[in-house]
């Protein structure tokens, strides 16, 4: 069996690649390693690793026992995806239960419900009150209300690290 090493560009360490004959296509040396490594939505671009010289024709042969390096490129079809996560905002969502519907429960009644998958509130309000009475047996008293204020939006997000420390300090001096 004759074989071929290679990586990709982001690691470190060579892979082989098994077949049989003295050479390999370019192309089937593609489909091999995308099947191996479960690859979709990309293509590959093959280099050879001394001379960093790149193979275009898909029909050119690749002798056996030679290291090559891989490259991921985007797919020619598909568009890239311009979405980027940005971290809870506090914005639109914490006004939601105060600038909508008159008959949905605001944050701070949500807080207090019992069955919130029958209450009458958007779905932002809703998984925040989940959020809240999920984690408040593992919170002191003192606590659990910094985490009511940041829930019903009085404060931007979760307090601050600092806040926290102050509250496990006080509670132990008392």
């Amino acid at each position: 069996m004759s074989c071929v090493h290679y990586r990709f560009q982001s690691r470190l360490t060579y892979d082989s690649l098994q077949f049989e004959g003295l050479n390999i296509t370019v192309g089937e040396l593609k489909r091999q390693i995308m099947r191996r490594e479960r690859l979709k939505f990309c293509q590959l671009k093959i280099s050879k690793a001394q001379t960093d010289e790149e193979y275009t024709d898909d029909d050119a042969l690749i002798p056996k026992n030679t290291s090559v390096i891989i490259r991921r490129v985007p797919a020619a079809g598909l568009k890239s995806s311009k979405r980027r996560f940005v971290g809870h905002q506090a914005g639109p969502s914490a006004k939601s239960s105060q600038t909508g519907d008159s008959s949905l429960l605001s944050l701070e009644q949500l807080l207090k419900t019992e069955n919130l998958a029958e209450a009458k509130a958007s779905e932002e309000d809703k998984l925040k009150a989940v959020m809240y009475q999920s984690s408040l047996c593992y919170y002191s008293s003192r606590a659990a209300a910094l985490l009511r204020i940041s829930a019903s939006g009085g404060a931007q997000g979760f307090p601050a690290a600092s806040c926290w420390r102050w509250t496990t300090q006080t509670e132990r001096e008392s």
